[in-house]
């Protein structure tokens, strides 16, 4: 009875955790992320209330935390003030440009022009406004999603800055409830898997640093419009591991392809040969510096998580797998016997043999 009591238990308390993880599934991202950041920023603000005598744990987050925005709000800024340049050209120039279209003039008309699809629109100008009629949900839920999105930066803003303020009270109160040996240990497995994290999102992002800036010096040799703002979308985009490179080339194909026949051949063949280099060259010598895995690893978790949980997934898959690595490692470490200890036991049972001489049984043989 208390065995089939004990199942039911089991069961009803798995189903109940499984329900609630689908509920706050959202609010589990949230503070997923929060973690990335926390170990991201958490050596910075140690080694500030190190080195800096008078500025404690409270003022050194806050030092630190202003700092990146600052470093954030800068590099917008930076790219803002060129985008806003051009959006005012873009909106300036729209109206021509639409009626170039139409007209079949101008780069845009005459690729609508070679297309038919000047054709196509007006043959289905009817479906078309109906389309367009129809387009005011998907923007509702674009302006609800935009709104999720800001709510979401806030929240894991505000669960890092918590987490690193608080970070030293709970991580030694969560130490002292073991034994000081399996307290160290677990303390210098906790080291490596920070830095494992913080080398993975330094190598992103020069990684994705290096994508926009080659993607900007194509862009601008043949003068396709606006570079700057697609260099910088093909940067963003390449944060994300997978597809994120593939993402950016369409959209700087497409506009190339607007401006020119050749400038788009060129982009083309331009992230092909570069996605290739990333791939199997950057990748592997920028993360097995940084996270120390082997580029079969890398490629292997990225297929796994990308298919298990999307682009959240193929995020979190590096340093996921960079944890799971130093982990094992730590494991194996402590179980595997080291040879000066196997030496040791097996010096005595030799030297213990060597001492037994074989006795004769009365009956005959040995013994």
């Amino acid at each position: 009875m208390r065995t089939i009591l004990a199942a039911i238990g089991l069961t009803l308390a798995t189903v109940v955790a499984v329900v609630f993880v689908m509920h706050v599934q959202r609010v589990l991202v949230w503070m997923l992320i929060a973690v990335v950041f926390t170990v991201a920023l958490y050596p910075a603000v140690d080694w500030l209330e190190d080195h800096v005598r008078w500025c404690r744990r409270a003022l050194a987050t806050l030092v630190v935390f202003l700092a990146v925005v600052l470093v954030v709000g800068g590099v917008l800024t930076l790219f803002a003030v060129p985008l806003a340049d051009q959006g005012t050209q873009l909106a300036t120039r729209l109206p021509e440009m639409i009626a170039d279209a139409r007209g079949g003039r101008g780069p845009v008309g005459t690729l609508l022009d070679r297309t038919n699809a000047l054709e196509f629109a007006r043959d289905n100008e009817e479906r078309i406004r109906q389309f367009a009629t129809g387009l005011g949900t998907p923007a509702l839920n674009l302006l609800r999603s935009a709104v999720t999105g800001i709510i979401a930066t806030i929240s894991i803003f505000v669960l890092s800055y918590l987490a690193v303020l608080q970070g030293p009270k709970v991580v030694e109160g969560t130490l002292a409830l073991f034994p000081p040996r399996r307290a160290d240990r677990i303390r210098r497995v906790g080291r490596e898997c920070t830095k494992t994290i913080t080398g993975y999102i330094s190598g992103n992002l020069l990684i994705s640093a290096i994508c926009g800036v080659l993607t900007y010096i194509v862009l601008k040799i043949f003068g396709v419009q606006f570079a700057e703002l697609i260099a910088v979308f093909v940067a963003i985009a390449d944060l994300i591991p997978l597809v994120g490179a593939t993402i950016g080339a369409v959209v700087a194909s497409v506009a190339a392809l607007i401006h020119s026949v050749p400038a788009a051949i060129t982009v083309v063949i331009f992230f092909v040969v570069y996605q290739q280099l990333e791939n199997h060259l950057l990748q592997p010598v920028i993360f097995s510096r940084t996270v120390r895995l082997n580029p079969l690893t890398v490629l292997v978790a990225l297929l796994l998580a990308t298919e298990l949980a999307g682009v959240l997934g193929a995020l979190l898959a590096i340093p996921a797998a960079g944890i799971i690595q130093v982990v094992l490692r730590d494991i194996w470490s402590h179980r595997a016997p080291s040879p000066a200890v196997d030496a040791h036991r097996r010096v005595p049972t030799q030297r213990y043999r060597s001492r037994i001489s074989p006795v004769r049984h009365p009956r005959g043989g040995l013994h």
